[in-house]
């Protein structure tokens, strides 16, 4: 079942402005419905919702992170059949090896005796790949994910293999376990455009859940958009005007982040390393799809505000001292973000 629109979101102003009104128009309408198609599946993360749309609009990838039984693994799935998305899992062991993603080849023998390799695809040829519990995969494995995170491609045997557009990596992590886990290096961390922190619903999230998931049938995600439609709205999203003062903002919070040069006394006491010039790419592209699911114009500096934690959690760290005395990254990004609110 599919309530996709046949027609494209395309403005038919005159002018290029009244144009580009008129597509994000529209798409913030399908985007309303994609939001509303994905709640009646997932209940109660409403924001993690937003972020994880946010995520694919942007062009980027994400790390969930959350206890068990939060409808992480159920989120992408509805994800993915919402936006229309080929979908794959990788379920991450210590034992899981880079072919087991990548794909591998072998030989085989043809017609007349002749004998060729031919490359068998691995998961990650997908459009959403989900990484269940990265933090379990040996590094070796993880930077197998490296290089296609960035680059959009692969390498197997010397030769490289492109992999679909759109991709997006949704990759999951449990911040309890820590036992036979592998913590993710800094630079693939980086190439995660936002860390988003699942927690529990609230208690009448809780109930409709718990009446909706035990009855007799259960609500199914049906197609609102289509693999060439997110692409659409990612090219989009790149044409939306970002004002001076909002980019400035943006600048004031990732350098205010790095305790070489920040003026702000929490940074440079309790701050090991900041987020370096990514995190800036991010913060814009991250604004500019919350404007654009809101049906806005041109991000805010209140966008910058919202969006500085999930997308410098995982950019930044703490150092020793921080964490003897107790002291969150939280609390540390709230000082960081307090110059602008």
């Amino acid at each position: 079942m599919s309530v996709t629109d046949p027609t494209p979101f395309s403005g038919s102003a005159g002018t290029a402005d009244d144009k580009l009104v008129a597509e994000i128009e529209t798409l913030a309408e399908r985007l309303r419905l994609v939001r509303e198609r994905v709640g009646r599946v997932i209940f109660g993360q409403e924001h993690v919702v937003d972020q994880a749309v946010i995520t694919l609009l942007g062009g980027g990838h994400c790390l969930l992170i959350g206890v068990p039984g939060l409808a992480k693994t159920k989120l992408v799935e509805t994800l993915g059949t919402v936006f229309g998305l080929g979908e794959k899992r990788i379920q991450c062991t210590p034992d899981l090896m880079p072919a087991d993603i990548l794909g591998s080849e072998v030989l085989e023998e043809g017609e007349g005796g002749k004998r060729a390799f031919r490359f068998i695809q691995g998961p990650i040829f997908a459009q959403l790949l989900m990484a269940d519990e990265i933090n379990r995969a040996s590094p070796r494995t993880q930077s197998a994910l490296l290089q296609a995170m960035q680059e959009r491609r692969v390498s197997v045997a010397g030769q490289y293999h492109e992999l679909p557009a759109p991709f997006h990596v949704l990759a999951t992590q449990n911040p309890i376990e820590q036992e036979g886990t592998y913590p993710l290096p800094e630079a693939q961390l980086d190439r995660f455009l936002l860390q988003i922190d699942v927690g529990y619903p609230g208690r009448d999230a809780e109930r409709q859940m718990l009446i909706a998931t035990t009855g007799a049938e259960e609500e199914r995600p049906v197609q609102v958009m289509s693999a060439a439609d997110l692409l659409q709205a990612q090219r989009l999203l790149r044409r939306i005007p970002v004002g001076d003062s909002v980019i400035d903002a943006i600048l004031t919070l990732v350098r205010n982040g790095r305790p070489e040069e920040s003026p702000i006394a929490a940074v440079r006491e309790h701050v090991a390393w900041g987020p370096g010039p990514r995190a800036s790419q991010a913060l814009m592209l991250a604004i500019r799809a919350r404007a654009l699911m809101d049906g806005r114009f041109a991000p805010s500096i209140d966008d910058v505000l919202a969006m500085a934690k999930p997308v410098l959690r995982h950019r930044m760290a703490l150092n020793f001292a921080a964490r003897a005395e107790g002291v969150t990254l939280d609390a540390v990004l709230d000082s960081i973000a307090a110059p602008l609110g």
